[in-house]
């Protein structure tokens, strides 16, 4: 999994009033939280731009005034007018212990049913994974090649390798549907 490191430093006042100077001053309040000590720090917003602004999961490396942390995002909070962002959780990660995470989808394989004129849609963009911090993958890929008109992929159908999905095996990923233009080619074969 990819890694990307975050400077940050620790906040000696914790409330409303110093979390909102902090955001005047381009700052995001954070917390690191699951290890054996809450650490609550600031971190630059332009250093998020990498880390929440794709699609990709990533491990961080936390750098908190020279004390290193494992970690990886588990929430994220945005205003929801302006979109800034307001504070982040991170999860410590220890050696042997599972955590959950989103991880993106990537779809391998040439479907027959968008070869036929069908589209793909995805409906899920990532799944709910559980794994220890040397397992996670970077991305679940998911098979389309035995896809059809009008065919869906669920959940129960994706291959895990020392990874458990949480998401509900009955939730569809993708779909072929099919175009009205081709809707009416196949009514008029009948």
């Amino acid at each position: 999994m990819k890694s990307l490191e975050i400077v940050g430093f620790k906040r000696a006042n914790l409330g409303k009033t110093d979390a909102k100077a902090l955001r005047l001053d381009s700052q995001v309040p954070c917390v690191l939280y699951g290890g054996t000590e809450t650490v609550h720090f600031s971190v630059p917003a332009i250093l998020f731009r990498e880390l929440l602004y794709t699609p990709e999961a990533h491990i961080v490396d936390l750098n908190v005034e020279g004390t290193h942390y494992r970690a990886i995002v588990q929430d994220s909070q945005f205003h929801p007018v302006n979109e800034m962002l307001l504070h982040v959780d991170f999860l410590e990660l220890e050696d042997g212990k599972e955590v959950k995470m989103d991880i993106p989808i990537k779809y391998v394989g040439v479907s027959p049913g968008v070869l036929a004129g069908g589209k793909l849609v995805s409906v899920l963009r990532k799944l709910k994974v559980k794994a220890t911090a040397e397992n996670l993958p970077d991305y679940v890929e998911v098979n389309i090649s035995g896809m059809e008109l009008g065919k869906s992929i669920k959940v129960s159908a994706v291959e895990t390798n020392n990874f458990t999905i949480l998401t509900n095996p009955l939730a569809p990923i993708a779909t072929i549907t099919i175009p009205r233009a081709l809707k009416g080619e196949l009514a008029g074969n009948k």
